[in-house]
């Protein structure tokens, strides 16, 4: 029995060995007698290639053309060509003999070329002089390709389509009749705008196998200068003293090499450069300034400069000596381009608003700083207020020690410089403290009963004292209360004894008795006064 199977295709690679299957890959029959590979002529008719008995190692080539040295068959009775070409897009029959059966396998067999080479034409980088000019913009070829690839044209990665005006694009194929392999060639006319500066123009080979994109491509196009522009380059804020350059930018392409600067009124001219340097800027310089085209001066651009500036002065400055109680007058001016921020510390504490010295006291001494800036320029001045004083005691205290057989005294004085504290007597425990002018010094002594204390504070400028009466002792205390005491009594005594003595007069007055009284009553009344 004769089985003819279903053809299938084999793609092969040209120049490579070419692998055609026998039944697809599949399995040799147990009762496998003979292989036979054979193929259709160019006139149609079938040839003989090899014969592979089961039971021999080596193929009988039965060949005798071009494929005699270039066929072989493989151990799964694949047929292998060697140097795949495009003669060998044919049909190639396999033909397996077993028991009682014969099976032909036929495959069409089709040859690629791998790696189409792209080659850019030469006109890549030609120069349009006028925009919207139609001209050949570059060639791509892909050689040795089979089939032929396809080439497209893209700009900035978007597709480029034919329009017959504005974009033209010429394909070509040609055959090399030895080989068989075509080569694709395309060329490109474009017509540049001048949104076309700087595009990226390539060309992509497709092909079955692979596909192939040139390395991208730019172009020149020439226009004239339609628009100027005047640039500023300098860091904002320009403040006095700095450098500042103008540059004066042309659209048109190439750019303009030459041109004029407005400085002030004043026109300049700059050659082979569009840039001119405002050296060490005043605040004089701010104003407009102008650039315009040598050949058309009537093309211009204008910018305006705002040179910053501050300027701070403070009344006083330095080391400021004052006296307490003396008036300090403190006088701020500032000139500056814009609003500016005042701010003030002392000791590096935040004011609310500038220090004020009617009446110096020892807390107003410090260092002071005054700090103005406007757009980015910062000014400070300063000074230190120092206050000197005679030592004054504000305050002379005693209290009874925890253990309750001490006494504590404490001395305040104010003064600066820092005064020294003496005492008139001896103490053990001292304490000293120095804070803001106010000396605080502490000693413990043993009461003595009535005794004066004085605390005496002392520095360059003078002295102070004050003197304390202690009267500690209980005994003391004691005969104090005792003496009042007697005293009242004597008082209440006297008090009764001279209204009684009016009470008895009262008879004496009706009778017309002498108001002097009895003698035992007088008597009795001096006594009375000696004891009060």
């Amino acid at each position: 029995c004769i089985y003819i199977r279903s053809t299938v295709t084999v793609i092969g690679l040209y120049g490579e060995t070419i692998e055609v299957p026998c039944n697809n890959g599949a399995a040799k029959p147990e009762d496998l007698i003979f292989t036979k590979w054979k193929y259709k002529m160019d006139d149609g008719t079938s040839g003989d290639l090899l014969v592979k008995q089961a039971h021999k190692e080596k193929a009988q080539i039965q060949a005798m053309d071009g494929y005699k040295d270039r066929v072989t068959i493989a151990a799964n009775s694949s047929l292998m060509i060697q140097g795949g070409s495009l003669v060998d897009q044919r049909t190639f029959t396999c033909m397996v003999v077993y028991g009682s059966n014969l099976d032909e396998h036929p495959v069409d067999v089709l040859v690629h070329s791998k790696e189409p080479v792209l080659n850019n034409g030469a006109a890549f980088g030609l120069i349009c002089y006028v925009v919207f000019c139609l001209f050949q913009l570059g060639v791509c070829t892909a050689a040795d390709a089979n089939p032929a690839a396809v080439i497209m044209w893209s700009k900035n990665g978007k597709l480029l389509v034919a329009d017959g005006k504005t974009i033209i694009i010429t394909p070509s194929v040609k055959m090399d009749p030895s080989t068989g392999l075509s080569t694709t060639t395309s060329g490109l006319q474009y017509t540049a705008v001048k949104s076309d500066v700087g595009a990226k123009f390539t060309c992509t080979a497709k092909h079955s196998l692979e596909t192939q994109v040139s390395a991208p491509e730019t172009f020149i196009i020439h226009y004239p200068t339609e628009k100027l522009s005047l640039q500023v380059l300098a860091k904002a804020p320009i403040r006095e003293g700095d450098n500042v350059t103008l540059k004066c930018n042309a659209d048109g392409n190439p750019p303009p090499t030459s041109f004029y600067f407005s400085i002030k009124g004043q026109k300049v001219t700059v050659k082979d450069s569009d840039t001119f340097t405002l050296t060490a800027v005043t605040r004089n310089s701010t104003g407009d300034y102008k650039c315009s085209l040598v050949d058309d001066d009537k093309m211009e651009a204008s910018e305006k400069v705002v040179v910053s500036y501050l300027d701070l002065s403070l009344s006083p400055t330095g080391k400021v000596l004052k006296m307490v109680r003396d008036t300090l007058l403190v006088k701020m001016e500032q000139d500056a381009s814009g609003d500016a921020k005042v701010s003030w510390t002392k000791d590096n504490r935040k004011l609310d608003e500038m220090p004020r010295f009617d009446n110096v006291t020892y807390a107003d001494a410090g260092f002071y700083v005054c700090e103005v800036s406007v757009a980015g320029i910062k000014r400070s001045q300063s000074f230190q207020l120092v206050v000197e004083g005679t030592p004054v005691i504000k305050k002379m205290t005693e209290h009874h020690s925890e253990d309750g057989r001490h006494k504590v005294l404490t001395c305040e004085a104010e003064g600066v410089p820092r005064p020294s504290v003496q005492w008139s007597v001896n103490g053990t425990n001292e304490e000293n403290s120095y804070i803001n002018g106010k000396a605080t010094h502490k000693i413990t002594v043993v009461p003595t009963g009535n005794l004066t204390i004085t605390c005496i504070a002392t520095n360059k400028l003078g002295n102070h004292f004050m003197a304390l009466n202690d009267d500690s002792s209980d005994q003391a205390l004691l005969i104090v209360f005792i003496v009042v005491g007697l005293i009242i009594a004597a008082a209440l005594v006297g008090l009764f004894y001279w209204l009684y003595i009016m009470k008895s007069r009262r008879g004496t007055w009706k009778t017309g008795e002498k108001e002097a009284g009895t003698s035992e009553e007088s008597k009795k009344l001096e006594e009375c006064k000696a004891k009060v």
